[in-house]
C-alpha cells in the first residue's frame, strides 16, 4: 500500500500495476471478440503512460488539433479523429494528424470532405441511433434533439467517400446497454452497414470495473461480427483504461465550523481539479472514509477556490480529519486530469506515477509560469 504520507501534495497519483490489470481486461476483449480497441484521449491525456497504452490498444481517437497532435507526437501514429465542429483554420492539422476522420454532420462533410478523401483519410458519419440509458442529460449524446450525429430520418443514403460509421450513446456502462443501442443501430441504420467498410461504437464500454461481465461483452460483440463479417470494429472506451487506477492527494489545511457544519479545508478544489464531482454530480469516495450513519459527525471537504460551491459532503471519518491530515480521494485519473483549469491560479497537482517495481516518479509540476502562460 501507498504511504500517501509521503506523497507531495497536491497529486495525481496513478499506480502502474492496477492500470496493467485493466489492460489485461481490454487485452482479452480485443483477442476473443476480435475488435480493435483504440484510446480515447478526451478521458485520459496523461502522455507519460502512453508508451504502456501503445503495447495494449490499436491506436488513440482525438477531438480537436491539439489532441491529434499529441497523439502522432507522442503515442506514434495517427489518430481516429471526430469532433463536432471543424474549422478552416484546423482542418489542415486535424487531415496531418490524422488516418480516420469522422463527420457530425452532412454539412460538415459536405465542407471538408473531399479534401480528407483526396489526401487518402478514410472517412465515416457520426449516426445518432436515438437510444440511450443515460440518465445524465449532460452526458447524454444520443437523444432526438442531440447535436450529436445524423439521425436516421435524414440519412437516405451514404455520400459516395464515406467508409465508416460511428455511434456513440454509453456513458460508463454495461454490456446489455450496448446490446440495447446495436439493436437500435441495426434497425436504423442496417440497410447502409453493407457500404461501409468499418463502425466506431465509441465510448462508455466501462469493461473494466469490477461488476462488469466482459464476457457478455465479448458474445455481444461476436454477434454483431457474425452477422457484418466484412466490418472493422473500432471501440473507443474512455474511462476504461484508467479505471480505478490513481488517486488525488489532498492535505486539510484548516477546519471552518459555521452554521453546524463542519468543513475540512484543502489545498485542492472540486470546481479547478475535480469538475466532474460537481458536474455530473457524484460523491468521490476517500479513503479512510464512509457514508454517515445516523448520528455520526459528518465533515464536508471545501476546496481552496473562491467559488461558493467549491465544496462536496459528507463523509464521515473513524478520526476527524485534523489540519495536516492527507485527503486521498479515489479514482481521480480518467476525466478528472482532463477537465482540470487554473481558475483562481490555484496550486494545480503534480502528476505522479507509481511504477511496478514500486519506485514512485514525479513525471510533471505545475507553478507559476504554466498560469502565466495559459494568460494575455
Amino acid at each position: 500500500m501507498i504511504d500517501f504520507s509521503k506523497v507531495p501534495s497536491p497529486c495525481f497519483v496513478l499506480d502502474e500495476s492496477l492500470l496493467m490489470d485493466n489492460l489485461k481486461v481490454i487485452d482479452k476483449v480485443r483477442r476473443e471478440a476480435g475488435v480493435e480497441i483504440i484510446v480515447a484521449l478526451k478521458a485520459c491525456a496523461m502522455w507519460s503512460i502512453f508508451p504502456i497504452l501503445k503495447r495494449h490498444s490499436d491506436g488513440a481517437t482525438a477531438s480537436s488539433p491539439s489532441e491529434a497532435r499529441l497523439v502522432l507526437e507522442k503515442y506514434g501514429r495517427k489518430s481516429h479523429t471526430y469532433a463536432p465542429v471543424y474549422t478552416e483554420e484546423e482542418f489542415p492539422e486535424i487531415m496531418a494528424c490524422s488516418d480516420h476522420i469522422t463527420f457530425n454532420s452532412l454539412g460538415q462533410w459536405e465542407r471538408f470532405g473531399h479534401r480528407a478523401i483526396e489526401a487518402g483519410i478514410s472517412c465515416g458519419l457520426r449516426v445518432n441511433p436515438e437510444f440511450s440509458t443515460v440518465k445524465t442529460d449532460l452526458y447524454n449524446p444520443a437523444s432526438p434533439t442531440s447535436r450529436l450525429g445524423i439521425r436516421a430520418c435524414d440519412l437516405d443514403k451514404l455520400p459516395d467517400g464515406i467508409e465508416g460509421l460511428h455511434f456513440h450513446t454509453l456513458c460508463e456502462s454495461r454490456p446489455d446497454e450496448l446490446r440495447g443501442t446495436l439493436s437500435a443501430f441495426e434497425e436504423k441504420f442496417g440497410h447502409l452497414l453493407g457500404q461501409v467498410k468499418w463502425v466506431n461504437m465509441g465510448g462508455g464500454h466501462l469493461m473494466t470495473a469490477e461488476d462488469y461481465d466482459e464476457n457478455e461483452l465479448i458474445e455481444i460483440l461476436r454477434g454483431f461480427r457474425n452477422r457484418h463479417p466484412h466490418l472493422r470494429i473500432i471501440m473507443e472506451p474512455g474511462s476504461a483504461f484508467t479505471w480505478r487506477t490513481g488517486w488525488l492527494v489532498a492535505t486539510v489545511e484548516d477546519i471552518v465550523r459555521n452554521g453546524g457544519v463542519n468543513t475540512a479545508m484543502l489545498n485542492v478544489s472540486f470546481a479547478c481539479h475535480m469538475p466532474d464531482t460537481l458536474e455530473m454530480p457524484y460523491k468521490p469516495g476517500i479513503i479512510g472514509a464512509h457514508d454517515p450513519k445516523p448520528g455520526e459527525e459528518c465533515w464536508r471537504m471545501g476546496g481552496n477556490c473562491c467559488l461558493a460551491g467549491d465544496y462536496k459532503g459528507d463523509w464521515a471519518f473513524d478520526r476527524a480529519p485534523q489540519v495536516g491530515d492527507r485527503i486521498v480521494f479515489e479514482d481521480m485519473i480518467h476525466y478528472t486530469m482532463v477537465k482540470t483549469t487554473m481558475f483562481n491560479g490555484v496550486s494545480h497537482p503534480a502528476i505522479a506515477i507509481v511504477r511496478t517495481d514500486g519506485a514512485f516518479e514525479i513525471v510533471r509540476r505545475f507553478g507559476y509560469a504554466d498560469f502565466r502562460d495559459r494568460m494575455s
